[in-house]
């Protein structure tokens, strides 16, 4: 019998630009051959659409079974964005449907902030902060899951991406009017990549992508925030809702997921509260400076115990890790039936 170590896994990272799928050891140390699909799965009435996601994951492991020369998957980790409230049609579909096409009986799906926390943190206590068009902070003692913010950009979201953006498009168009707190830059910032500030309305509220127009946006508030005191302001609000969602999950009376439950009744975290990694990961941050180092003074000053670290590793990487764990029956991050869904019936 192959020993667990050796034998292949899949990780997927399912976003909003579309499906990444890393096949590799359960070991962790070999390379992994990874696919990349353009594709977003949909989302429909029933949520995340299983079936569209059937459609990619299969062809794609059978893709890479054949790269690989690997015989059989022994465990699947997806991770999708959504997954915590549109998940619901995944769960009840895919463990027969894999079991099925790949005789996997191993499986576990994921809210793509957890594959975010275990690319960047593995399977050790700590926070996460994910920016991109969204925001989520999410942490863990391992025995249950810390939520803040990841609410969306009509109700949270605060400082990501979009947040920032649409802060910016506000300031261009209080320029445009005559108002206080208006910004002559981001107005002709606006204005070349969108067009006549009048006509901006028209142009982004009937689209379905909202949220990663407004996004689009936000290097532009960077790029001022050096010259310009309006979208320097920006950047300093969005790292104190960023520090804060990270303090919220590093400390003990923080918010806990709205959903969450100790991974064992019982349970509950400790008393003191040692220091605390806190890993920044995403595309926004890719901003730099000025918006890393206000949020690290933000972060410092509302949780002394917490110190960012360098994230490991991205999403799909946390995917293949928690396939990976899974494998070895080695699993120690909480499972959650909406955070980290986890069925590990044993193959027959």
């Amino acid at each position: 019998m192959t020993a667990a170590g050796d034998a292949w896994v899949l990780g997927v990272d399912s976003g909003g630009s579309g499906v990444r799928f890393a096949l590799g050891r359960a070991d962790e140390a070999s390379p992994a051959e990874v696919l990349v699909s353009d594709e977003p799965v949909r989302t429909g009435p029933a949520g995340i659409d299983a079936g569209h996601l059937l459609g990619q994951l299969v062809p794609a492991a059978m893709e890479l079974l054949a790269r690989t020369g690997a015989d059989r998957v022994a465990a699947v980790a997806v991770g999708a964005a959504g997954m915590a409230s549109l998940g619901d049609h995944l769960r009840a579909l895919l463990p027969a449907a894999l079991a099925g096409a790949l005789n996997v009986r191993r499986l576990a799906l994921a809210a793509d902030a957890v594959t975010a926390y275990a690319g960047a943190l593995g399977q050790r206590p700590g926070a996460v902060v994910a920016a991109g068009t969204g925001m989520i902070a999410l942490g863990t003692d391992l025995t249950r899951w810390r939520r803040a913010d990841g609410w969306g950009h009509l109700l949270g979201d605060c400082g990501g991406g979009a947040w920032i953006g649409r802060a910016g498009l506000e300031a261009a168009m209080r320029a445009h009017d005559g108002r206080r707190g208006g910004s002559a830059a981001l107005r002709e910032r606006a204005e070349a990549l969108f067009g006549p500030a009048a006509e901006l309305p028209g142009l982004l509220y009937p689209r379905t992508d909202r949220p990663a127009v407004l996004a689009s946006f936000a290097p532009e508030v960077a790029r001022c925030a050096a010259s310009d005191p309006v979208a320097a302001a920006i950047l300093r609000e969005a790292a104190r809702n960023i520090a804060e969602s990270a303090a919220a999950v590093c400390t003990e009376n923080g918010p806990a997921d709205g959903d969450s439950a100790h991974s064992t009744a019982g349970e509950t975290l400790s008393e003191s509260v040692s220091e605390c990694e806190v890993a920044l990961t995403g595309g926004l941050f890719h901003i730099g400076d000025a918006l890393l180092v206000p949020v690290r003074q933000d972060l410092a000053a509302l949780a002394p115990h917490a110190r960012t670290v360098p994230a490991a590793g991205d999403p799909l990487a946390g995917a293949l890790l928690i396939a990976s764990a899974l494998a070895r029956e080695e699993l120690r991050l909480p499972h959650h039936p909406r955070m980290l869904w986890v069925t590990t019936e044993r193959d027959g």
